[in-house]
């Protein structure tokens, strides 16, 4: 029996060893969650906003090489499985690069962005792009 318990061991260490192991787990997750998906369940509509949103860390995430998170996004956001033009959703985002910043996800050039402007006595104001729901709006009776 230690023979088989052995060779267990000795094939997880190779596959962590190699880095195959966090990928054989990612995608069985993936599949998984595609098994146990209710496809007959009816997703609200895609935004505007949310699918710049996911456009951003569907490329974070292909970037980083997590592409079995990123066949989750998709598949679980309804995001178009074909990405975004990337000089669309720069354009979409009032975004300009220039040579270097187009080697990296947009999402990296964003928070460069806010991180460097961090030091400014002028801080930015954020609003909702989107009407808050009736749980969401501020109750207008006296207390």
């Amino acid at each position: 029996m230690s023979s088989i318990t052995e060779l267990k061991c000795a094939l997880r260490e190779t596959l962590e060893a190699r880095g195959v192991m966090g990928q054989l787990k990612a995608r069985i997750r993936a599949e998984v969650f595609k098994a146990l998906d209710d496809q007959s369940e009816q997703r609200p509509p895609l935004s505007h906003e949310n699918l710049l949103i996911n456009e951003l860390i569907r490329e974070y995430l292909e970037f980083n090489k997590y592409h079995y998170t990123a066949s989750v996004l998709t598949a679980e956001s309804g995001q178009p499985e074909v990405p975004l033009d990337r000089q669309f959703v720069a354009n979409e985002l009032n975004v300009v690069e220039d040579p270097v910043a187009k080697t990296m996800p947009l999402l990296y050039g964003l928070l460069s962005h806010f991180l460097q402007s961090g030091n400014s006595k002028d801080k930015l104001f954020l609003r909702s792009s989107a009407a808050p729901s009736a749980s969401q709006k501020p109750s207008t009776k006296d207390n």
